[in-house]
């Protein structure tokens, strides 16, 4: 994938414009690098502003002219512009209030049907995760724990760490989630079997799994052999005891 063929969205919609560069500017830096003429470059941007659902006579504008949501629609235009295969959104609406995230994820979910472009989403709300991505990958410390479908994994979690970050998801029901707090805080005071501890702290030991500190049913093994990924159901499952 070329550099043209991969854009990025990022999490802060006002640190990742240019702030002295009007929107137009922005929009057709990257198609001007690839020698497209000023004049197309401009009907292309103010095309990618539409479909962003900004209106194309803002095209001379800076970004201190807009809100927050607004900006990350720019970015969004930014990263559509040259057409790209794949998208990397960084946390793209973890800056931005609860009404406005619900825009901009319905405006992804329809970009990436309408466009045709794949979205590597990253994120820790596991409700934005449900809500865009068909395929989810669950990390922990740069290993990947838990990869596979993503009903499957947020519904029938198979790896400890999985099952913790569902369990600490909030949920819009009261008594669900006091269940669900209750559920993870058990999760939290549970000894870990081999040290007799529970710790956050990183294993002070190398080539064992790297949530064993943390785990409550970690054993020996896991103490000193890294877990490789292996298939459990639909899903692939970085654990010992999955």
């Amino acid at each position: 994938v070329s550099a043209v063929e991969l854009r990025v969205v990022f999490q802060d919609p006002y640190s990742s414009l240019n702030p002295d560069l009007t929107i137009g500017e922005t929009l057709i830096e990257p198609l001007q690098k690839s020698g497209i003429t000023k004049g197309e470059a401009l009907d292309r941007a103010r095309e990618v502003m539409g479909k962003v659902g900004l209106n194309p006579d803002w095209i001379s504008r800076f970004p201190r002219n807009f809100s927050g949501g607004q900006r990350q629609r720019i970015a969004i235009a930014r990263a559509l512009i040259t057409r790209p295969r794949l998208i990397v959104l960084d946390e793209p609406v973890s800056a931005l209030d609860l009404s406005t995230q619900a825009q901009v994820l319905n405006l992804l979910s329809d970009l990436a049907k309408a466009e045709g472009v794949g979205f590597l989403f990253i994120a820790h709300d596991l409700d934005v995760v449900r809500f865009l991505s068909d395929r989810v990958v669950v990390l922990y410390k740069g290993k990947i724990m838990e990869s596979g479908p993503m009903e499957q994994v947020i519904k029938h979690p198979a790896n400890p760490y999985t099952k913790g970050l569902v369990a600490a998801a909030p949920v819009p029901n009261p008594t669900l989630q006091a269940e669900r707090r209750k559920k993870w805080l058990e999760l939290q005071e549970r000894k870990n079997p081999v040290t007799g501890v529970f710790s956050m702290q990183a294993p002070a030991f190398s080539g064992g799994c790297p949530y064993f500190n943390r785990c409550s049913i970690s054993t020996e093994i896991c103490s000193t052999q890294n877990p490789p990924l292996h298939l459990v159901d639909s899903v692939e499952v970085a654990c010992h005891h999955a």
